[in-house]
């Protein structure tokens, strides 16, 4: 049976709540991940999702962050956050089981200038999600750990090495610690079906940078070595994107496809 799971930031399911919702009519999604909710928990369009056949697993935040896994078919152990006081103060992880595949929704902190408190805390929070997976999880299990992870890991990944270069997002001490996440026993599943194409999940709103494909693959599905072989094909949705009205993220969808 062919299932589609998919990483989506929303940058504010109250902006893009319909867009959002008129998407998932067209797409035959059947599991939903969200980053960058930016409302808590509460204020989530939850009957919305229903109407449309999903359950909505919801670790929100007022202004900020924010995650949530919409399903049609309800998960079980669903947790939000590491287990950490300090690191889950910001609402950036949810996560829950499929059957016998473990899915980790995650939205990495963006980070800032080298030097900066936001740059180190970003390299601190991937360190601390290592030692998460660690102690939580196996590369052994079947795991789909998916979202926006706030790099491009190699140069191909941006529309502009040089110009780009030692920017937020390319930087050697962020693509290092993006690294150490595959290390752990991950596989970019994009990268791996398609290992020279240049496709980006993000433009910026300035310049009509969607209009000129100028822009950066931050987000990934990466997938355990169990788990990929059930994986068929992975794809950029840039439907949601290319939209002018109304107002679209400035990311676009990541599906894949799973034979499940």
């Amino acid at each position: 049976m062919e299932k589609l799971i998919c990483t989506f930031n929303v940058n504010s399911i109250r902006a893009r709540k319909d867009l959002t919702l008129e998407w998932l009519k067209r797409s035959n999604i059947d599991i939903l991940c969200l980053q960058e909710l930016k409302v808590d928990n509460n204020n989530f369009p939850y009957k919305e999702f229903e109407s449309l056949g999903y359950k909505c697993y919801v670790n929100g935040q007022k202004t900020y962050n924010g995650v949530a896994i919409c399903s049609r078919e309800e998960l079980s152990n669903v947790k939000a956050g590491m287990g950490d006081e300090y690191f889950d103060r910001q609402s950036r992880i949810i996560r829950g089981e499929y059957g016998d595949i473990k899915i980790i929704n995650v939205y990495m902190p963006h980070g800032d200038v080298r030097g900066s408190e936001k740059f180190y805390y970003k390299l601190e929070f991937y360190k601390k999600f290592l030692e998460f997976l660690n102690s939580e999880y196996s590369p052994t299990e079947k795991i789909c750990l998916l979202g926006d992870f706030n790099v491009a890991i190699e140069d191909i990944d941006v529309y502009d090495p040089e110009l780009l270069r030692d920017t937020i997002g390319t930087m050697k001490e962020e693509r290092d610690a993006f690294s150490s996440i595959l290390k752990w026993g991950f596989i970019d599943a994009f990268r791996y079906l398609y290992p020279d194409k240049i496709q980006y999940t993000w433009w910026d709103y300035i310049g009509g940078k969607i209009w000129k494909n100028q822009g950066m693959r931050i987000d990934y599905i990466l997938l355990t070595e169990p788990l990929l072989k059930h994986l068929k094909d992975i794809w950029v949705d840039l439907w949601p994107r290319r939209r002018r009205t109304p107002k679209p993220s400035d990311h676009a969808p990541l599906i894949g496809k799973f034979e499940i």
